[in-house]
C-alpha cells in the first residue's frame, strides 16, 4: 500500500499563492468603488475557530499591535530586536508582510525566519484544518485569501510554539484588518500618518487615522496603551478620539502646540505621543536602520518595549535591567506608565542590532565590487521623500565632499505597483533632490542627477517567470507583456525632466535590469518604489546572503 507524498516546501507556496486574488477581480473591485469588507473581523474569527483557536487564546500570545502608514515594518523590527535585547530568555514571534524573497519571513521565532521544513509543516497543518472544517459566517469565503491565510498560519504557529511575546504589524489600515482579532493585546502604537491605500481608507487624513486607531483597544475595566508618533493636526485629532472611545488616558511627551491643547474625554489607560528617540540618545548614535526618519520609529519601539514589559514582567526596572527567564502578568493596575527617558544598555543594544532588510540599505555587490546597490521599498510620496533624504547624502549617494571627484555614475531602478501615481512619486522624488542638493551644496542639476533610468515590471525573471515566493497573481498578463505601467511612469519621466541627456529603459523584467546595470563599470544603484521590485533586486543580483542576514 503505497503512502502518500510528504508535502515539500514548494508544494506549501503553490497552494498559498492559489490564494491570491487575480488581477481582474482586483481591478473590477477598484472601478466598483468597493471599500473595507464589513465582514471581515466576524469572517476571520471564523477562520480561527476553524483551525481551534478562540480569540481569547490570541490574548496569551502578548501582542504588541503595530499599525501606521510609514515605518509600521521599521518599528516592529526595532521592537523585536529591542525587546529579545532586554529579554534574551524569552521566545518571540514576529508577523510581518510582505516578505522581500521568501515568504518564510514573515513569520519569525527569535528573530530568524521560519525554516523550509517549520513553514511547510504549519502550513499544511492549517490547511488540513480548514479542508475539514465548514464556516458559520454566512458571508465566510470557503478559504482565506493570501494574507489572511498567513495571518492566521501565524496566530496558530505562535500558538504552537508557546512565545513569550508577539509583535504583529498590520497589513493595511487596521480597524478592519486581519491582525485585528486580538481582544486584548498588551500595548498598541501608530507610526507616522499619510497617504496610501486611499481607495480603501480614504482620501482624508482623518479617515486614514480613523481606520489605524481602530488597533486601539479596551482591557479588562481599563484600556490598552495606546502610542503613536507626532501627526498632522487632522491624524492626532482623530487617533485621540479612537484612543477616547477604548478608555484611554492620556499622558504626553515630548509636546510642542498645538498638541498640548487637545483635550479628550479619555478612556483607555494612556495615550502616548512620542516625538523622538529620549534625549539621552544623541544625534550621531548608530541605530541598526539608516535614515534620519528611523529616530521616530526607534523612539515609538522604545516606548512600546517600556511600555509592555512594564505590565508583564514585574521584575522589570529600566535602571537595574534584570533579564529574566518567561513573561509573567505583572500586577499592574492600569494606571500611567511614565515614559522611559534613559535607555539602559539593553535597550542600547536592541537599538544598534536592529535589522530590517530593504529599508535604506546598502549592499554591496559580492560580484561586482564596483556595484553598490542602495534598497529602499519607500511606496508612498512621504516615504520616497525620506528614501531620497537617505540617498541624497554625502558618503551615501553623494561624495564625501561637493568637490571629491571620481564619485560612482548613478542609476534609478523604480517601479510602482498599479493604483499608485508613477507621475506624483516622480515628482516628489526630483523635488526631493533638488532640495538635498542644495542643502548640500551640491552644483549637480537634478535633471542630471542619476545618468540611467530604469523603469522594470516585477516580474522576477527575463522568461516572464517568477520566483515561487514572488508570484503575484494580482498583475495583468497583458500589462505585463504591454508594459502599460511602466511607458506611463516614462512618459511622466519624459514629461518631468525634458532635457535629460541620461538614458532611460523600460524593462520587462528585474533580470533584466540588473543585466543592464551591469554594463556599467562603477555604479551607485537606487533601487526604490516598490518593496516587491526591492524583493527581486536582491534575488536576482545575488544579494541574499549579504541584504538578508544581520551578520553580513
Amino acid at each position: 500500500m503505497s503512502t502518500a507524498p510528504i508535502p515539500t516546501y514548494r508544494d506549501a507556496i503553490d497552494a498559498l499563492n492559489s490564494l491570491q486574488t487575480n488581477a481582474a477581480i482586483l481591478e473590477a473591485v477598484r472601478a466598483a468603488g468597493v471599500g473595507l469588507n464589513p465582514n471581515a473581523i466576524s469572517e476571520m474569527i471564523d477562520y480561527l475557530r476553524r483551525v481551534g483557536l478562540e480569540p481569547s487564546q490570541l490574548n496569551n500570545l502578548n501582542v504588541i499591535h503595530i499599525t501606521g502608514t510609514k515605518g509600521k515594518g521599521s518599528t516592529s523590527a526595532f521592537t523585536d530586536s529591542l525587546l529579545r535585547a532586554a529579554r534574551p530568555g524569552w521566545k518571540t514571534g514576529l508577523y510581518t508582510s510582505p516578505h522581500l524573497v521568501a515568504v518564510r519571513e514573515r513569520i519569525r521565532i527569535n528573530g530568524e525566519p521560519l525554516s523550509e521544513e517549520e513553514f511547510t509543516r504549519y502550513f499544511f497543518e492549517v490547511w488540513n484544518l480548514l479542508q475539514n472544517t465548514k464556516c458559520e459566517v454566512v458571508t465566510t469565503p470557503f478559504m482565506p485569501n493570501y494574507f489572511r491565510y498567513l495571518t492566521l498560519m501565524a496566530f496558530y504557529t505562535f500558538n504552537q510554539l508557546k512565545v513569550d511575546a508577539t509583535i504583529l504589524e498590520v497589513g493595511i489600515g487596521g480597524r478592519s484588518d486581519s491582525t485585528n482579532i486580538v481582544p486584548k493585546p498588551v500595548v498598541t502604537g501608530v507610526t507616522a500618518l499619510g497617504y496610501d491605500h486611499t481607495r480603501l481608507l480614504g482620501e482624508k487624513l482623518s479617515q486614514i487615522a480613523n481606520q489605524k486607531g481602530g488597533i486601539y483597544k479596551a482591557r479588562f475595566f481599563e484600556g490598552v496603551p495606546a502610542l503613536t508618533v507626532e501627526q498632522p493636526e487632522d491624524g492626532i485629532l482623530e487617533l485621540g478620539v479612537c484612543a477616547a472611545e477604548q478608555r484611554v488616558i492620556r499622558t504626553l511627551l515630548h509636546l510642542t502646540p498645538p498638541y498640548s491643547s487637545y483635550v479628550f474625554a479619555l478612556q483607555a489607560s494612556q495615550f502616548t505621543i512620542i516625538d523622538t528617540l529620549p534625549s539621552t540618545i544623541q544625534l550621531g548614535m548608530f541605530i541598526g536602520l539608516a535614515g534620519a526618519h528611523q529616530r521616530s520609529n526607534a523612539g515609538l519601539a522604545v516606548q512600546l518595549v517600556h511600555t509592555f514589559l512594564s505590565i508583564m514582567d514585574r521584575s522589570y526596572s529600566p535602571m537595574s535591567d534584570p533579564n529574566t527567564s518567561g513573561a509573567t502578568s505583572a500586577t499592574w493596575s492600569g494606571s500611567e506608565i511614565k515614559p522611559l527617558r534613559s535607555l539602559p544598555t539593553s535597550f542600547l543594544d536592541g537599538l544598534k542590532n536592529a535589522h530590517w532588510p530593504g529599508r535604506c540599505q546598502t549592499v554591496l555587490d559580492p560580484k561586482f565590487e564596483a556595484t553598490t546597490w542602495f534598497l529602499d521599498g519607500a511606496h508612498t510620496q512621504e516615504s520616497l521623500a525620506c528614501c531620497l533624504e537617505w540617498f541624497v547624502s554625502p558618503a551615501v549617494g553623494l561624495p564625501v565632499s561637493p568637490v571629491s571627484d571620481g564619485h560612482p555614475l548613478r542609476v534609478l531602478i523604480f517601479n510602482c505597483t498599479s493604483g499608485r501615481s508613477g507621475d506624483d512619486f516622480l515628482t516628489a522624488i526630483l523635488q526631493k533632490i533638488e532640495e538635498r542638493l542644495a542643502m548640500h551644496g551640491s552644483l549637480e542639476m537634478k535633471e542630471e542627477f542619476f545618468a540611467k533610468v530604469i523603469f522594470c515590471s516585477n516580474v522576477t525573471y527575463a522568461s516572464g517567470n517568477f520566483k515561487g515566493d514572488l508570484t503575484s497573481a494580482a498583475m495583468f498578463t497583458t500589462d505585463n507583456l504591454n508594459l502599460k505601467t511602466q511607458r506611463e511612469i516614462e512618459a511622466a519621466w519624459n514629461k518631468l525632466v525634458p532635457t535629460y541627456s541620461g538614458t532611460v529603459h523600460v524593462l520587462p523584467s528585474i533580470e533584466d535590469a540588473v543585466e543592464e546595470v551591469r554594463k556599467m563599470p562603477n555604479v551607485s544603484v537606487l533601487v526604490t518604489g516598490s518593496l516587491h521590485l526591492v524583493g527581486g533586486v536582491i534575488e536576482v543580483a545575488g544579494l541574499a546572503d549579504r541584504a538578508l542576514s544581520p551578520k553580513a
